[in-house]
């Protein structure tokens, strides 16, 4: 054996103890599509490209979303288009301007990162962000995504639990959208 191959063989044997913690920390979800939903009568075209919904008179807690979009095959859709919209904090969809509705495209890992606020209850609903995913080229998806743990999940008729982010902490949320690509 080569001193390379010994260094090579060492470097990864450091790293396995760490392998489970990390696969744990961010489970990939490729295979199945995520579920489509409808966009509801609130779908507004040619939201403002941004990767903040924030407005300056926001006045609950910031959410982070995060994940990546990609294929069943666990292939990262890179420049997929996401586009977010949802109610404010009193449950309000604005649809005269774009308050909390923007559009960005995932980077070259499929990855996306959304500061948004999180969106207020309206009758018979849940809170819930809308969003549609497109790769380059493929058909939209349009969907809505959970908060887990929500008292009203089980009374809304819309809701999904395999639709709900992972929330790493408070204030910061996770989905991985699957997606022809």
């Amino acid at each position: 054996m080569t001193s390379r191959t010994r260094r090579r063989l060492m470097a990864a044997a450091a790293l396995l103890p760490v392998l489970p913690a990390l696969a744990q920390s961010r489970p990939l979800t490729c295979g199945e599509r995520t579920a489509a939903q409808t966009a509801g009568p609130f779908f507004k075209p040619d939201s403002p490209r941004r990767t903040t919904l924030l407005e300056p008179d926001a006045k609950t807690g910031k959410l982070v979303l995060s994940g990546t979009v990609m294929s069943a095959q666990c292939r990262p859709a890179a420049g997929a288009l996401l586009d977010f919209w949802q109610a404010d904090e009193g449950g309000r969809y604005d649809n005269q301007g774009f308050r909390y509705r923007g559009h960005q495209f995932a980077d070259a890992q499929g990855r996306y990162r959304l500061e948004t606020v999180l969106p207020g209850e309206y009758p018979g609903r849940t809170p819930h962000i809308h969003v549609r995913v497109q790769a380059p080229g493929e058909r939209v998806l349009t969907t809505q995504l959970y908060f887990p743990g929500h008292a009203r999940n089980g009374r809304d008729f819309l809701y999904r639990p395999d639709l709900e982010m992972r929330m790493a902490q408070r204030g910061e949320g996770e989905f991985d959208f699957v997606v022809e690509a």
